[in-house]
């Protein structure tokens, strides 16, 4: 189909305006994870030219006992953190959502900590954990309880960045309140005629109608839970006794602080492989428990 002269020229203009977009994107992510693919297969420290090593670095990866360890790390904080906050926004949403006085002003002070920056919260809860005056050893000592060593000590550091992590549910209190607010009426209405309480309209009702919010949101939280990388860097550096030697805090020492850039990447893209298998197992497992309006997901 030839197309006329002002097709052309509006075609032409088109690109004109979307090519900083292009540029932007060839330059700042697409090159730079093809060269990040082909350095995974090299040995790269910036200094000298790359050397093609082939499997090399995922060779060593597999008897690294530190790659390991910020896999365990990394898995011990998503199996609890993850479930933990969605509990919480969940609950949180439910609440929001009843008829209570000042409403809205709930609502905000709930969202407004996970408009914080993650730097600037990292060290305010490194306040709060502060072994001699931070505001949990005082609510502690009011119970009898002697102060504990949060960050320093490696039993419970990494504990003290999974309470962290519930700062941020404020974000996920409003998508689920969304969910919440587009529950059919109706439904709610029926079950109550049927002579339904509270607890099972929740339970038969209210969460199926909401269980693709949830898919998202725990899809949301587990992806991102992966790259927990501030908290490490800003508080703990990976300790102590690298018990908070996270994953990606794992690929940012081997590349900026050992200058192994071949290594770091081959990581970075095991990293990628990991998301994508955990993504498809939810996604495939989420056919149990996931409801759409016309049925359970197929």
């Amino acid at each position: 189909m030839k197309l006329s002269k002002a097709m052309r020229r509006e075609a032409r203009t088109f690109y004109f305006f979307i090519s900083p977009w292009i540029i932007g994107f060839l330059v700042f992510t697409l090159y730079p994870v093809a060269a990040s693919l082909a350095y995974s297969f090299m040995d790269y420290d910036i200094i000298h030219d790359p050397e093609f090593i082939g499997l090399g670095n995922y060779s060593e990866l597999w008897n690294d006992e530190q790659f390991w360890n910020s896999i365990y790390v990394t898995l011990k904080y998503t199996l609890i953190s993850v479930p933990l906050t969605l509990l919480l926004s969940l609950a949180f949403a439910l609440l929001i959502n009843q008829r209570i006085p000042l409403q809205g002003f709930f609502r905000t002070a709930l969202y407004f900590p996970s408009m914080i920056s993650g730097v600037a919260m990292s060290l305010l809860w490194f306040w709060v954990f502060n072994p001699q005056a931070g505001l949990f050893n005082y609510i502690l000592s009011l119970f009898g309880v002697e102060p504990i060593l949060w960050l320093l000590d490696a039993s419970y550091a990494i504990w003290a960045l999974i309470i962290m992590s519930f700062w941020g549910m404020g974000a996920g209190m409003l998508i689920f309140l969304a969910g919440l607010q587009g529950v059919p009426v109706s439904l709610l209405e029926a079950a109550k005629l049927d002579g339904a309480n509270r607890w099972t309209s929740f339970w038969r009702v209210t969460l199926p109608m909401i269980s693709p919010v949830f898919l998202f949101q725990l899809i949301i939280g587990v992806i991102e839970s992966f790259q927990v990388f501030t908290q490490a860097y800003t508080i703990t550096q990976g300790g102590p006794s690298y018990s908070t030697w996270f994953y990606v805090y794992n690929i940012y020492v081997s590349a900026f602080k050992n200058f192994r850039y071949g290594y770091a990447s081959a990581m970075a893209w095991l990293l990628l492989v990991g998301v994508m298998l955990v993504t498809f197992l939810i996604f495939k497992t989420s056919q149990r428990y996931v409801y759409y309006e016309g049925g359970r997901e197929r």
